[in-house]
């Protein structure tokens, strides 16, 4: 068999060989800054790039290599690059395109960091970006200009789910000869492949679902390598690696991926119809349910709907706050893709440094509450926000 038709969790498991390190079974942490060389001549060479091998875990780590070539394989990719966290990943696939006086596009539904670095940090380099709403592919034509190199994408978007067609709007940035870059930490590799929907790159924040354990920052890109290269070194320049311990941990992670976002996605239905059905709860934002506008989309191009998404309480801001402080099974924390429930209030925490206009832009209100779905039993969990709904 074609070892690329292999499945998911069998490339997981081995797709960057068998033959590690001293016999090792699983891939040793290289805790090393700086490797030595047999004599001058090797040293040059390898600088000189004229024969394989390892300088300096800035340039390159064994560790740290053996994860990228997962993640690549299990994304259908050429190369990966893994950074030092999910934002430096953002910030050196966009800027390993983008110059000053140069445009992008992007989703004006995103991660609360994401908006700042597109709007404001980027904005010091003379790069300028449009937030649209990139569900309507007519709203990414529109917003196109002569100068504009990219086009940033998150779907589903945190933290209101909103899906984005990718083959739609790729099909038309590719027409402009845009830059795609899709960060699908949401949905993971697992459950949608951006770069066979015609993205360019694919990009996660592995500190997520990727690890799995929250044990990690990190994020990692995946592309073709012609694109990849630049990246590669934009990262190596700016010091963005990561750590070869974080990378062993991600790359422990991405071992079982496959198995828990099954499990998470079943139990985030199933959370997110009770939910549904709550009288105290006003609107449910989850692209698995049938109701929610982005779900033919979804399924189209998903082949799972991942478990983190957000719901409005009737109650109003107070309602959210009584809720949060009501909970004893779920932990009160951002971030997501841990093995365990997590609850947090976008509004104060992920998205709080976001200005208001741009909030409400995107749909976050005070009365939306994010929920991360583990892997507890789906009753536990449902129980737990029920006894919390109980006490609003």
């Amino acid at each position: 068999m074609d070892a690329s038709q292999r499945g998911f969790m069998t490339r997981a498991l081995h797709a960057e060989g068998h033959e590690k390190p001293y016999h090792a079974h699983t891939m040793p942490i290289f805790q090393t800054s700086t490797f030595y060389f047999d004599d001058a001549e090797h040293g040059a060479d390898l600088f000189a790039k004229r024969r394989p091998g390892h300088i300096y875990t800035r340039i390159g780590n064994p560790t740290v290599e053996a994860y990228e070539r997962v993640v690549a394989n299990l994304e259908g990719a050429e190369e990966a690059v893994a950074f030092s966290s999910g934002m430096a990943a953002i910030f050196g696939a966009l800027m390993s395109r983008l110059r000053a006086g140069e445009h992008l596009v992007s989703g004006d539904t995103l991660y609360g960091p994401s908006v700042n670095l597109l709007g404001q940090t980027m904005a010091r380099f003379g790069i300028e970006a449009s937030f649209v709403d990139t569900s309507d592919p007519e709203a990414i034509r529109a917003a196109v200009r002569p100068n504009t190199r990219a086009l940033f994408l998150e779907t589903p978007a945190n933290p209101t789910c909103r899906i984005t067609d990718l083959q739609a709007a790729s099909k038309l940035a590719h027409e402009h000869d845009l830059l795609v870059v899709v960060d699908g930490t949401f949905a993971t590799p697992y459950f949608q492949r951006a770069l066979d929907l015609g993205a360019d790159v694919s990009l996660h924040s592995t500190t997520k679902f990727i690890n799995g354990h929250g044990d990690a920052v990190g994020g990692i890109v995946s592309a073709r390598a012609e694109v990849a290269g630049p990246i590669r070194k934009f990262r190596t320049d700016a010091g963005a690696c990561p750590a070869p311990m974080d990378a062993f941990l991600n790359l422990r992670g991405v071992r079982t991926l496959g198995l828990r976002m099954e499990r998470h996605n079943e139990n985030a239905l199933a959370v997110a119809h009770f939910l549904q059905d709550h009288p105290q709860v006003s609107r449910v934002y989850f692209h698995g349910l049938e109701a929610d506008p982005g779900h033919a989309v979804a399924r189209r191009q998903m082949s799972g709907f991942g478990a983190t998404f957000s719901f409005d309480m009737a109650g109003g801001y107070d309602a959210a706050r009584r809720l949060l402080e009501g909970i004893e099974v779920m932990t009160l924390a951002v971030s997501l893709g841990t093995l365990d429930t997590l609850i947090q209030h976008p509004a104060s925490m992920t998205h709080a440094s976001v200005p208001e206009d741009i909030m409400r832009q995107q749909g976050l209100t005070p009365e939306m509450v994010r929920i991360h779905v583990g892997l507890e039993e789906a009753d536990d969990i449902i129980a737990d926000l029920q006894t919390a709904l109980d006490g609003v």
